[in-house]
């Protein structure tokens, strides 16, 4: 079948029959069957936008040396000195201050205002103080942050919630993506899309302005540790969103939610992902929740199993249960059941090692993918140098314990011009989607930046074995 592969951007390679469907020519230094996919558009590789930034609290560090001239908080010193400015020159500074602002984010005056009365306790401020006083103050205790400074990579992608304006045979998408910021702290952003019926996928461009969460604190979880919700209000464009660490637990960042649009049996809707929080000695994985991509709540997984990166939901029940594929012993592809979907105490070996590409770790990338044949599966492996490759395998419906094929060799790895980056030789993914015949498999690159690869479901499948 011609063209049963396409690359969207910069290409890694592919192993097996499919770099012949595709007119590939070899490239010089790859050895084996590696060869370069070609390329034939742009718009679905992402990098990397410093522009897209957050303001998120700063509190200067406590002066070491305190004295009776220079007390410990340099934080009172400095809303001191903002309250002996006169009125004209607060009121100058706070134009200066909102120029710059203004036009790189949403509710900038309530932000400033609110992050003054987060420090300032209410028996500290004088009640003449203007509002234009308490917002330059809150302005020196904020700062940017690049959410996408240093990288952007490992997505998943799910169908909108909102199919409203396409045609027949398209399909709208989005995109969830991992961004690394300053002091390697990972946020959740996303992107729109559209999958067209010939399998081609184009990336709308994202927004800039983003929306920061409000976070408040919910009942769940461990008796001592309640979740987080996070509201972001109605968006006509969920690029805007970002989900950046808030709670202790997080501080070191929230990385690679593998997102699913889970089913009920009763035929209700409800996005879930799972991913990993960072915090400063210990990463524990959790779940998100959401129905309308306006409010999020994100509670701790519990049990046993739970503790392991990687793990990622069937998007509906299996024989009555929850179902999880997961790593738990970070070698096997695991299947977990559960009648609790925050507590994971069961669960089997599904799928082992076999071929030299995944000897040192075999590992599902995202949710399973349901198909006429079964649970299509994508895979990445580890090989030689810690190198990682994508591959997949076909689990039967009804017992997903049941391996029914598996890709003997890899179908995506990275080629001498996509191997560098932060992490070298990484090709990873957190998740696909099946539209019609085409496999829609987006993957980070070196840990740095993401592409997109599309197969023919057919042919992947018949390559099984």
């Amino acid at each position: 079948m011609a063209g049963a592969l396409h690359q969207w951007g910069p290409a890694p390679c592919l192993r097996g029959p499919e770099r012949h469907r595709a007119g590939c020519q070899p490239e010089g230094n790859v050895s084996g069957a590696a060869i370069e996919i070609a390329q034939h558009q742009q718009p679905a590789t992402l990098y990397p936008d410093p522009s897209r930034v957050v303001l998120r609290p700063f509190t200067p560090a406590d002066n070491p040396f305190p004295s009776a001239e220079v007390p410990q908080s340099r934080t009172g010193r400095v809303i001191d000195r903002v309250l002996a400015l006169d009125e004209e020159l607060v009121r100058r500074e706070l134009v200066d201050l909102r120029h710059r602002l203004d036009g790189r984010h949403a509710e900038v005056e309530l932000m400033l205002s609110r992050r003054f009365h987060e420090v300032v306790e209410p028996a500290s401020s004088p009640s003449a103080m203007t509002s234009e006083r308490m917002q330059l103050i809150g302005g020196y205790l904020m700062e940017e942050y690049a959410v996408e400074a240093a990288a952007l990579f490992n997505p998943s992608i799910v169908p909108h919630p909102d199919q409203s304006g396409t045609v027949h045979g398209e399909l709208s998408i989005l995109m969830s993506l991992r961004a690394v910021g300053e002091g390697h702290v990972s946020s959740i952003t996303f992107r729109e899309g559209l999958v067209s019926a010939a399998g081609e996928l184009s990336i709308a461009p994202a927004r800039t302005r983003l929306v920061s969460a409000r976070a408040s604190r919910i009942p769940g979880g461990a008796s001592d540790d309640p979740g987080i919700r996070l509201e972001c209000g109605a968006r006509d464009d969920l690029s805007r969103l970002v989900l950046f660490p808030v709670a202790y637990r997080h501080r070191h960042g929230l990385e690679d939610l593998r997102l699913t649009r889970f089913v009920e049996d009763d035929g209700s809707v409800v996005y879930l992902g799972t991913y990993t929080g960072v915090g400063g000695e210990t990463i524990r994985q959790e779940l998100l929740r959401t129905t309308d991509f306006q409010t999020f709540d994100l509670l701790a997984l519990q049990g046993r199993y739970s503790a392991t990166k990687g793990m990622a939901l069937f998007p509906r029940r299996i024989g009555g249960y929850f179902a999880m594929l997961g790593r738990q012993d970070h070698e096997n592809i695991w299947l977990l059941r559960s009648n609790d979907l925050y507590r994971w105490d069961a669960g089997d070996v599904a799928v082992r090692p076999r071929w030299p590409w995944e000897f040192v770790q075999l590992g599902n990338c995202g949710p399973p993918i349901e198909v006429d044949e079964g649970w299509l599966v994508v895979t990445h492996g580890v090989g030689p140098i810690r190198s990682y490759a994508l591959g997949a395998c076909l689990l039967d419906r009804n017992d997903p314990t049941k391996l029914l094929g598996r890709t003997r060799e890899p179908l995506v790895v990275a080629t001498d011009g996509t191997r560098d980056g932060y992490v070298p030789n990484v090709i990873y993914s957190c998740g696909a989607l099946v539209h019609g015949d085409w496999l829609i498999l987006p993957h980070g690159v070196a840990d740095s930046y993401t592409t997109v690869t599309t197969l023919s479901v057919r042919d992947l499948l018949g390559r099984m074995s």
